[in-house]
């Protein structure tokens, strides 16, 4: 027989779990009545594309978007391969969409950067929606640094994780 939908309370609970009353914080926002996302002081949503960090910031109605996209190869490791992976750097920015930036940071990691306008109010289904745009898009460019040479960064996050 299947089981009701739902339950009746267990013993020592006055009834089912209350849900939130809106406003409530979910994770780093604040939710609103009309599912509105307000994002608080420092947050940011975290997850892996492709064994990658990625990492999405919500402010004034815009998502900003990021992704380690790997690291040049060091000279006493692989010097054969920075050649490659230095041509592929300088020509990868004029064949990024519109909006998108390349930036190598000190430590030669590798970053691509996006930023996205999102629908008033900001809801979950808007920002995840760009996340996954932005994730998918990311592909032909990430496989274009590896083939030329570019390697994933050390301690990248473990594929199928995320975290906020």
């Amino acid at each position: 027989m299947d089981a009701p939908l739902v339950q009746p309370p267990r013993p020592g609970m006055a009834g089912p779990p209350a849900c939130h009353d809106p406003p409530f914080r979910h994770g780093p926002f604040l939710v609103e009545p009309d599912g509105a996302l307000v994002p608080q002081r420092g947050s940011a949503l975290r997850f892996a594309w492709r064994g990658r960090p990625c990492e999405a910031r919500l402010a004034d109605g815009k998502v900003s978007l990021a992704a380690g996209a790997g690291m040049v190869p060091y000279t006493a490791e692989r010097p054969a391969d920075r050649p490659g992976a230095f041509a592929a750097i300088g020509s990868l920015p004029a064949a990024l969409p519109a909006g998108w930036r390349l930036r190598l940071l000190p430590d030669h990691r590798l970053r691509l950067e996006a930023e996205a306008a999102l629908p008033a109010p900001t809801t979950a289904i808007a920002l995840v929606g760009a996340l996954v745009g932005f994730a998918l898009a990311l592909d032909p460019y990430l496989d274009r640094l590896e083939s030329a040479g570019v390697m994933a960064p050390p301690g990248a996050a473990i594929p199928g994780t995320a975290k906020t």
